[in-house]
């Protein structure tokens, strides 16, 4: 064998920097697909269910969004070395960072019962009794962070990631109207109805939630990428928003190919999985339980995760996959609450669920214009950022970004009051 070859190759800068990103790869894509939870999910079939290929135009501010959101966010943690918990008690101090800690904290616990109660969805879908899948379900994400290092657990929840291309498939199963589509995508075709206004906001009020903004700087800073490899992580960060709509596109066309062009009604995604059946085929109908499952589990494993981050960053505790129960006592007693605790509520006959998950997306809304306009505090932050603050330019489109996102989340607020 001749191993200078395998010199050579190595050599190739195109392939080094291909190798690169694939020891960087991780932070940016998780934190963007775990967005598409079960909330999410449920949004995106109503949109295509409701209103057909008419919404398909929304995915592309979408990922312009996501896409800065996130690279400002890995880059905020590889300059910095910190947590956006710990950098926003730095810069305004213990009382606010603490009194946004709690709003965070009841806000994704809201948020964690979306996604335990997608598991229960998901169990009626295949017929598992709910007091076997709650408690499998809790005992395996607990698992998953207890007895992994954060290498070993990013792996999987690339994987998991990985499984969402199931949507895809049931996308191209349910033999959409690619022409339509097309056209739907750069040709806008807006109405002003309150309930096409108000799936607008919550498309973008659901892609874009301050959990996310906490969870991929923790992640990046734990995984240790360096400086030098900044620009790869900011690779990760937006082929995350490019994939995690792309996803949620392919959930829109299903729904709008089957379900809205035969005028079924549906309410959830129990009733969409159903619906497609007879419509797009056995196998897309199951691909997509089968992704709605994937979905709340893995979003079940990072959500409390990000709220276990941010707690103890803001807090000043010792916080981290890889560190063990003794050098991280409150960052896993957190994680280990948030879930039992979880189960314990859905498992409870009667819970007023929708009251809760009201509650959590007016916390949500009301919250991710505080946490925007800090980043750009922030990453503008000569002190802190050095040479890596925003360029005139890209401050422009960031600034741009989280102004139209608040108006937007503002938006949803009121949409739900009202």
């Amino acid at each position: 064998m001749d191993f200078r070859v395998f010199r050579r190759v190595f050599k190739n800068p195109a392939i080094l920097s291909f190798i690169i990103f694939l020891s960087v790869m991780g932070p940016g894509i998780i934190t963007a697909n775990v967005d598409n939870d079960a909330g999410g999910i449920t949004t995106y079939s109503l949109a295509g269910a409701q209103f057909g290929y008419s919404l398909l135009w929304v995915f592309i501010p979408m990922i312009i969004a996501l896409a800065v959101i996130q690279e400002m966010g890995v880059r905020m943690g590889i300059v910095s070395g910190k947590g956006l918990a710990d950098l926003i008690r730095e810069k305004v101090g213990i009382k606010i960072t603490f009194l946004m800690m709690v709003a965070l904290l009841l806000a994704n616990f809201g948020n964690v019962l979306a996604e335990f109660s997608g598991i229960a969805v998901s169990a009626g879908i295949f017929n598992v009794p709910l007091f076997i899948a709650l408690p499998l379900a809790a005992l395996f994400v607990w698992l998953l962070v207890v007895k992994g290092t954060y290498k070993s657990v990013e792996k999987i929840f690339l994987l998991a990631s990985a499984l969402y291309f199931s949507y895809i498939i049931a996308g191209f199963l349910a033999q959409p109207d690619w022409g339509t589509a097309a056209t739907n995508v750069f040709i806008p075709h807006i109405n002003l109805s309150t309930a096409y206004i108000t799936m607008v906001i919550g498309l973008v009020g659901t892609t874009i939630a301050p959990w996310m903004m906490f969870y991929l700087q923790s992640s990046v800073v734990e995984k240790g990428i360096s400086l030098k490899n900044l620009k790869y992580s900011k690779a990760d960060a937006i082929i995350g928003a490019i994939i995690v709509n792309i996803v949620a596109f392919f959930i829109v066309i299903a729904c709008a190919a089957t379900i809205y062009s035969s005028g079924i009604e549906v309410n959830d995604v129990a009733d969409v999985a159903q619906a497609l059946m007879p419509l797009a085929g056995q196998y897309a109908s199951i691909l997509f339980a089968f992704g709605f499952l994937n979905a709340s589990l893995f979003a079940a494993s990072i959500l409390p995760l990000s709220t276990a981050y941010y707690v103890c960053e803001s807090l000043g505790f010792e916080a981290g996959v890889s560190k063990s129960f003794r050098e991280a006592p409150v960052f896993h007693g957190l994680y280990l609450g948030l879930i039992v605790l979880a189960v314990i509520i859905i498992m409870i006959p009667n819970v007023p669920l929708l009251s809760i998950l009201y509650l959590s997306q007016v916390a949500n809304g009301l919250l991710l214009p505080f946490v925007l306009i800090l980043m750009l505090l922030i990453i503008n932050d000569k002190s802190i950022m050095g040479e890596h603050v925003n360029s005139r330019l890209f401050n422009f489109v960031a600034v741009a970004t989280a102004l139209i996102v608040m108006g937007l989340s503002i938006g949803l607020v009121i949409s739900l009051v009202i």
